[in-house]
């Protein structure tokens, strides 16, 4: 597989001008798999926006809590692996802000269900 990738890119390199040569041929450039994964990973940015439509009752804790604290991890290792990759923290951060937001919704519905709970009992 990787002499097929070779000649293809060996290949496009032809096409590219040499103003976007720099970019094309960076560490983290559209050749390598660090350029590609974090644009598909705004696929879950995408997601946990549309969940902000959701009604707060079917919002998973446990979920929310693990997407944002994988985004605030992965967020922190995109900064010391080389290369370093910015779009891929900034993908983390937004993953990270998107969770912690519905934590933030979930936590304060579970809340107000128990304290009704309670206010019921009495």
């Amino acid at each position: 597989m990787s002499v097929i990738y070779r000649r293809s890119m060996a290949y496009l390199d032809k096409f590219v001008p040499p103003k976007y040569a720099p970019l094309w041929n960076h560490p983290a450039g559209p050749k390598t798999i660090f350029f590609w994964s974090p644009w598909f990973k705004w696929g879950l940015v995408v997601a946990g926006l549309s969940d902000l439509k959701r009604p707060v009752e079917s919002v998973s804790l446990p979920q929310s809590l693990a997407l944002s604290v994988t985004g605030l991890i992965w967020s922190r290792y995109c900064l010391v692996i080389t290369p370093i990759n910015y779009n891929l923290c900034a993908v983390n951060v937004f993953v990270a802000m998107v969770g912690t937001y519905q934590v933030q919704r979930a936590a304060r519905y579970q809340l107000a269900l128990r304290d009704s709970e309670q206010a019921a009992e009495m």
